[in-house]
C-alpha cells in the first residue's frame, strides 16, 4: 500500500520511501497508534524528527497541526528523501533539514530554532545509539523544559536510566517494537 499520512491537512498524501531495507519506517498502525495519544499536544508543538529516515514522523505532525519542524539524519540517501515528501506536501516554510547524527553529536542543534517541545527518535534497532542520542539532545540545550520524547525502538533494547533530565511515563508494545514517551525535565 505504500506511506501515506494518516490524518490531518494532509490525509491521504503519499510518501517517498527509499527502496531496500536501510531505512525502515514506522508502520501506519504504530504511527496512528502514537499520535492518537499525542494528539493534545501537537497543535502549534516545535517538532525534532530524529533519526527521521523518510520524515513520516515530522510531516505527520505537521499535517496535525505542528508549527514547525526539524528533521535530522545522518544518511544522503534519508535526506534526499525527507526533502523529496517536504517539497511534495509544500512544506518547506514550516521546516529545517540537519544532516548530522544526533548520537556522535550535540552541536548540531545549538543553532537550531525555536527550541523544541516534541521529539521523535526512531534509531535502528539494537544498535545502542539511544543512550548517546538522549545525551546529546539533552547536552544541546534544544529542548522546552517539559518537552516530550518519543522513542520507539525493540523490545529488548532498554532504555537508559541514568540520564536525570528524562523520565519515562509511559510505554507501549507494538509486536517487537516498544514505544516509550519520555518527558524532559530540568
Amino acid at each position: 500500500m505504500g506511506l501515506r499520512i494518516i490524518s490531518g491537512e494532509l490525509k491521504g498524501k503519499k510518501l517517498f520511501s527509499p527502496k531496500g531495507i536501510k531505512i525502515r519506517p514506522t508502520a501506519d498502525r504504530i504511527r496512528e497508534s502514537i499520535f492518537n495519544i499525542l494528539a493534545p499536544s501537537i497543535p502549534n508543538s516545535v517538532v525534532l524528527d530524529l533519526f527521521a529516515g523518510t520524515g513520516a514522523l515530522g510531516i505527520e505532525a505537521l499535517s496535525r497541526g505542528a508549527s514547525f519542524a526539524i528533521f535530522m539524519d545522518s544518511d544522503k540517501e534519508a535526506l534526499a528523501v525527507i526533502k523529496k515528501n517536504i517539497a511534495a506536501c509544500r512544506l518547506q516554510d514550516r521546516i529545517k533539514i540537519v544532516r548530522a547524527d544526533i548520537a556522535n553529536n550535540n552541536i548540531a542543534l545549538k543553532n537550531c530554532d525555536p527550541p523544541g517541545n516534541l521529539v521523535f527518535m526512531d534509531p535502528p534497532y539494537n544498535k545502542n545509539l539511544i543512550k548517546p542520542a538522549l545525551i546529546n539532545l539533552a547536552a544541546s540545550h534544544f529542548l522546552q523544559n517539559n518537552a516530550l520524547i518519543i522513542i520507539e525502538h525493540a523490545v529488548t533494547e532498554i532504555l537508559p536510566e541514568c540520564i536525570p533530565e528524562f523520565k519515562i511515563s509511559d510505554q507501549r508494545r507494538y509486536g517487537i517494537t516498544l514505544v516509550s514517551f519520555l518527558n524532559y525535565v530540568v
